[in-house]
C-alpha cells in the first residue's frame, strides 16, 4: 500500500457519475484515480411497444428521453433508484421498482406479474443472460433492445499500470466489464499478470455477484460486495475496509 494518501480507482463513465465517485472518494479521504473503462455509443434504438418495458440503467432512461420515446399504456420497471430517478427527471412515471437493485432482483419482482405478458426490456449490449432467461422462465414475451454499445475508451488503463506497479491501493468495479477492460488494458501495456497481483494485494470491491465471479474467474480475489447496488456503497465500504487493514 502507498505511503501516503491512499489511491483508489473509479472506473464510471467519463460524466457526472465519474465526477460524482470522485467527489465522495476525495470526501472518504482517498485520492480518487479516475480511469473510465465504459465509453457509451448510442444506437439511436428505441424500445418497441410492451405490457412492460424495463430499463437497467441511468444511460439508457437518458437515451431514451433524448429519443422522446414515450411509454404509452406500459408498466415502467426501473433496476434501482438512479435509474428510477433519470426516467422520472424526464418526465416519466416508475410504476415498478425492486428491492435488490439486480437483474436477479428485477425477476423476483416480476415473475409473478408477467405471465402471458410482453416485457421490453431495454439495456445496453452487455447485460446479464440472468433477467432474459428470468423473464422467459416466468412465461413472458421476452423482446431485448440494445440502447447503447459500451466500449473500452481509447487511453484507458492508468491504474492498470498502478497495480502493476503495487501503488494502487484498492480499485472499484461497478460491472462485469469494468473488470474486463482494465485487464485487457494491462495485456496492452504488458503487464496483465503483475496488475492481477497488484489488485490481489489490494482491497477490491465489486457491485453484485456477476461482478465478483467475473472477477474471481480472471484472477482478480473481490474483497467487499456491498449489500446495496450502488455506487455510494460500494465506496465506502470498499474504503472501510481500506481503513481497516492499512
Amino acid at each position: 500500500m502507498s505511503e501516503s494518501i491512499p489511491r483508489v480507482a473509479v472506473f464510471r463513465p467519463d460524466d457526472d457519475r465519474l465526477a460524482a465517485a470522485r467527489s465522495l472518494l476525495t470526501e472518504l479521504g482517498v485520492d480518487p484515480v479516475a480511469d473510465p473503462m465504459l465509453a457509451v455509443e448510442p444506437t439511436d434504438e428505441r424500445p418497441r411497444d410492451a405490457d412492460y418495458v424495463v430499463f437497467t440503467s441511468k444511460t439508457g432512461a437518458e437515451l431514451v428521453a433524448d429519443a422522446g420515446w414515450t411509454p404509452g399504456d406500459a408498466t415502467v420497471v426501473a433496476i434501482g433508484p438512479k435509474t428510477a430517478d433519470a426516467l422520472e427527471s424526464a418526465g416519466y412515471t416508475v410504476d415498478l421498482c425492486p428491492e435488490e437493485y439486480t437483474s436477479a432482483g428485477l425477476v423476483d419482482l416480476l415473475a409473478g406479474r408477467v405471465e402471458g405478458a410482453s416485457v421490453e426490456v431495454a439495456r445496453s449490449d452487455h447485460g446479464s443472460p440472468v433477467l432474459l432467461d428470468g423473464l422467459r422462465d416466468a412465461a413472458a414475451d421476452v423482446n431485448e433492445t440494445v440502447l447503447y454499445r459500451l466500449a473500452r475508451p481509447e487511453g484507458s488503463g492508468k491504474s492498470a499500470a498502478l497495480a502493476a506497479a503495487g501503488d494502487l491501493d484498492a480499485a472499484c468495479f461497478t460491472s462485469s466489464l469494468t473488470v474486463e477492460h482494465l485487464l485487457d488494458a494491462a495485456a496492452e501495456r504488458g503487464v496483465r499478470e503483475e496488475a492481477i497481483r497488484g489488485l490481489n494485494d489490494a482491497v477490491v470491491g465489486a457491485i453484485g455477484e456477476p461482478t465478483r465471479e467475473t472477477a474471481a474467474s480472471l484472477g482478480v480475489e473481490v474483497d467487499v460486495v456491498p449489500a446495496e447496488a450502488t455506487f455510494e456503497a460500494l465506496a465506502r465500504e470498499t474504503v472501510a475496509l481500506l481503513r481497516e487493514t492499512a
